[in-house]
């Protein structure tokens, strides 16, 4: 177990004369390489190590968690000199719990997102009794023990897992091994209401932490489009949009993946639901089942594509953008005249411009002529903090066609 660090013991990183500390202090939560004085001392900064970052004139910046092998090397953790300790942990999970205990009657919501939070690289998933969490940062990885006691002291929680699947941890130079922090790990899928349906959470074995909480507020605008509508939900994971269609009143919902553990998932949240007689699946590469279905002659009231992130980063844009509007272009024929078209994206290097355009290509290429009635982001569990454009990924596009 790794000791707290305290203010007095730590080691120091200095922006260069031309670095925007005005950024940092107006709430940038980022450093990168070029914008600190990174001499052999800095280099030999253990990752995950804390620091103070101080200004070209010596000025005290505030603190860090500091990485010199990742291209953040340095994430702001608190605008004063701390020591970052359990006290301190469990003051910023105490605010986030606070938040989240007036949004929602039930303990089933993202509870720690990253630096939106005040905790970088963290995310914290709630299941009940159980959290997962992914430390994807070098810092939150070394402090994970602290963490997890911090984590049960704030929240009453059972069960802490750590989930090591992250894409960041990669990049942060951190192993991909999960681990039972506290308790013990649910032996089977955990069900989840929201918006009326009931979805099975695999904590151990699934996607991310088991269940996508950001789309709850999308799932509940997509049921209201759905009364008495037949429903495709394409890259559906565990049922994702096709149940909350489902509990919104839908006729009939399919979902299509190409997971069959998920598509199982999703079937047994359907009978939870008493909504097996309406409910199928089809598993299958998505691309290739959007060709299928118009090829079979299929119309649905409603069509939803929620894909994978496409364009994770910058020098996958263009691809990506590329792939968004194919998904658009092979979904819209699917679309019943006077149908709805809901498009997803979770890439933040594709902004919701870029997103639209990409969208609406798509839909023009496949000869329909679409209006844009709703706009969608992620919900409130998942805060976006205005510096950083990254923590505002998610986008969720609903036409009429």
């Amino acid at each position: 177990m790794t000791a707290p660090v305290f203010a007095s013991e730590r080691p120091v990183l200095r922006l260069k004369p031309k670095a925007n500390a005005r950024a940092i202090r107006r709430g940038a939560p980022w450093v990168f390489e070029n914008e600190l004085v990174m001499d052999r001392r800095s280099r030999k900064i253990a990752p995950g190590t804390i620091a103070t970052l101080e200004d070209n004139e010596h000025t005290p910046l505030g603190t860090v968690a500091v990485n010199p092998n990742s291209k953040i090397v340095a994430r702001m953790l608190d605008r004063e000199l701390v020591d970052i300790d359990q006290t301190w942990l469990e003051t910023k999970i105490a605010k986030a719990l606070a938040l989240r205990e007036r949004l929602y009657d039930a303990p089933f919501y993202r509870l720690i997102h990253a630096e939106s939070d005040g905790l970088p690289g963290v995310i914290v998933d709630r299941f009940g009794d159980t959290l997962v969490v992914q430390p994807n940062a070098a810092w939150a990885d070394a402090l994970i023990e602290v963490m997890a006691d911090a984590l049960v002291n704030v929240t009453g929680a059972a069960n802490v897992l750590k989930n090591s699947g992250g894409r960041g941890r990669a990049l942060e130079g951190l192993d991909d091994q999960d681990v039972v922090l506290r308790g013990s790990a649910p032996e089977a899928p955990v069900p989840v209401q929201m918006n009326g349906a009931t979805y099975m959470a695999d904590l151990t074995g699934g996607q991310k932490t088991g269940l996508f909480y950001d789309q709850r507020e999308n799932h509940a605008f997509a049921a209201r489009l759905a009364q008495g509508a037949n429903v495709v939900d394409v890259f559906s994971h565990v049922g994702g949009f096709a149940l909350a269609s489902l509990a919104g009143g839908a006729a009939s919902a399919l979902s299509v993946d190409g997971s069959a553990p998920a598509l199982a998932l999703a079937e047994e949240g359907a009978s939870q639901m008493g909504a097996s007689g309406r409910f199928e699946t089809r598993q299958g590469d998505a691309f290739a089942t959007l060709e299928a279905l118009a090829e079979e002659g299929k119309k649905f009231e409603v069509v939803i594509c929620d894909p994978p992130a496409f364009a994770p980063n910058k020098p996958a844009l263009d691809k990506g953008l590329r792939a968004y509007e194919r998904v658009a272009r092979l979904a819209a024929p699917l679309v019943a005249e006077d149908g709805y078209l809901v498009l997803c994206s979770c890439s933040h290097a594709a902004d919701l411009n870029a997103f639209t355009g990409a969208c609406l290509r798509g839909i023009g290429r496949a000869g329909r002529w679409a209006t844009l009635i709703h706009t969608g982001a992620a919900g409130p569990d998942h805060p976006l903090l205005p510096q950083l454009a990254e923590s505002g990924y998610l986008k969720a596009l609903f036409f009429r066609l």
